[in-house]
């Protein structure tokens, strides 16, 4: 696959991952026992965060993109499997594309020299 298109698609899985992470943030401040979901919704900050950032970061081909995709895959899958631990729909969903997200920078990571 050809550079230029590796990146699009990381690009495209970081922002789809913000996305999930703020709907799961969102839907985990309004569930009953939120104590429970005190980790969750800390992850889903973060990795919001460094999606977002990591998505910017490859849109200007700065120096630093491979190691910011390395952090990212690192708090998606955190984000991840914290998700996982909660039946509710949206961390479902969230832990999904986390990590896909996860997976998906990795191999960007691996690509960029």
């Amino acid at each position: 696959m050809e550079q230029s298109l590796i990146i699009q698609q990381c690009i495209d899985e970081c922002l789809k991952c913000m996305r999930a992470c703020n709907t799961c943030y969102d839907a985990c401040l309004k569930e009953d026992n939120i104590d429970m979901m005190r980790e969750c919704i800390r992850l889903d900050r973060e990795c919001a965060d460094i999606c977002a950032f990591a998505a910017s970061a490859m849109t200007r081909n700065s120096p630093f993109a491979k190691q910011i995709c390395e952090l990212c895959a690192t708090i998606c899958e955190a984000c991840g499997k914290e998700c996982q631990k909660h039946k509710a729909d949206h961390c479902q969903r969230c832990a999904e594309v986390c990590l896909s997200c996860a997976e998906t920078c990795r191999k960007m990571a691996m690509q960029m020299q």
